[in-house]
């Protein structure tokens, strides 16, 4: 069998860049390579047997915790990104013009998580309704819309204060929003507004802050992505160094920043085991740090073929997602149909969840590589919406 990489010729838009376009090529970089770590996430969700908290220090082992702590690095990542491409869309659009496509666009991402994406979950649009990572986006689209018309300094200080300020707000809870028969009477319009806003609670998965003001801080990074090479790569690696520093100081010491602190036994699985639900700042400086270090690296990678891989999947981000959704619920059915003659999915082992992963990453690449040079090739105006 061929290589994928032993491919014809580059197609116009899937060329490597030149190098005034090196920045933009390193973000495509890393959207492909987060999205790639996602699928590994959903693979594991629909693949696995396991009946435990894959982060648990206490009940896991280390392959599955790591299994699922090395994709914490998606979704902070991708709402950092999403603010950064609007940075830079901003520089072809008015700020009118801008607002209304992210306000738009962040509409269409909610209907997209209530619709497609809830029957790839479950194959059923009469199952209940769950406010995931899609909705979430959507909507911290339509905030940073309003956002783009303050002045950046306010935008940035809006974004760290909501970052760094929200684990303040842990000790405020809602009552539950369900219960055995439905949606509880008991839940108050406050309850229902709190979980939309803060705190995981079902169906809320995703509550808004501080998602919101991840995509903002990606937005008012923007600027730093200018300059020559070099600059950038020591502005970007002061700062992602910098993240990291703030994470082990607070994180050691169990000062502030997660609502649960390290303990136990397990040291290192304990430390990393940080809230996701909603991201803790500790979360975030976990995750973001690495990401921002990393994109001067990525555009040494860029131009090589296994940059271009990667980059495909980053430009075709909600086309890939969607795909991957269902192609993991398709083969976890096939799977346990194959095993055991019903579509009861049972679970299987670890290494099952990878060698599926695999097969839907390697199975979609070449739809996501015609997509992506369909984008790079035409201008139609609901292709941006894709």
């Amino acid at each position: 069998m061929s290589d994928p990489t032993d491919a014809p010729a580059e197609p116009a838009g899937l060329r490597p860049p030149a190098p005034a376009a090196a920045r933009n090529a390193s973000i495509d970089v890393l959207r492909g390579i987060v999205m790639v770590i996602m699928a590994l996430d959903h693979a594991r969700d629909f693949v696995s047997g396991a009946e435990f908290d894959p982060t648990d220090p206490a009940h896991t082992t280390p392959l599955y915790f790591f299994t699922r702590w090395i994709t914490h690095y998606c979704a902070p990542t991708f709402f950092f990104l999403a603010g950064v491409a609007a940075f830079l869309a901003g520089r072809r659009k008015t700020r009118a013009q801008l607002s209304w496509w992210l306000a738009s666009r962040g509409l269409w991402l909610v209907v997209i998580e209530l619709t497609i994406v809830r029957l790839a979950w479950s194959f059923d649009l009469g199952s209940p309704y769950r406010f995931l990572v899609i909705w979430a986006l959507g909507v911290s689209m339509i905030v940073l819309a309003a956002l783009i018309h303050l002045p950046r300094w306010a935008i940035a200080a809006i974004s760290v204060l909501a970052i760094a300020g929200h684990n303040l707000l842990d000790g405020v809870a809602a009552a539950p929003l369900v219960g055995a028969h439905g949606v509880s009477l008991h839940a108050s319009a406050f309850d229902w507004l709190w979980a939309f806003l803060h705190v995981l609670d079902y169906p809320v998965v995703y509550p808004i802050v501080p998602w919101f003001a991840v995509m903002a801080a990606g937005y008012a990074f923007g600027p730093l992505l200018d300059g020559t090479s070099a600059a950038r790569a020591r502005r970007l690696t002061w700062l992602g160094g910098g993240l990291a520093l703030g994470f082990v100081a607070l994180r050691l010491t169990n000062l502030y920043g997660d609502p649960s602190p390290w303990e136990g036994p397990h040291v290192v699985m304990s430390v990393l085991n940080v809230s996701k639900y909603p991201p803790s700042l500790l979360y975030l400086l976990m995750t973001l740090a690495p990401a921002i270090a990393a994109l001067p690296w990525l555009e040494r990678l860029a131009p090589t073929r296994i940059g271009r891989w990667f980059a495909v999947f980053g430009r075709v981000p909600l086309f890939f997602y969607v795909l991957h959704l269902y192609a993991a619920h398709v083969l976890a059915l096939l799977l346990t149909y194959a095993v055991t003659g019903t579509f009861w999915v049972t679970g299987f082992d670890l290494w099952v969840v990878y060698a599926v992963w695999l097969a839907i990453v390697a199975g979609l690449y070449p739809l996501c590589r015609w997509f992506a040079a369909l984008k790079a090739r035409r201008r139609d105006w609901w292709l941006s919406y894709l």
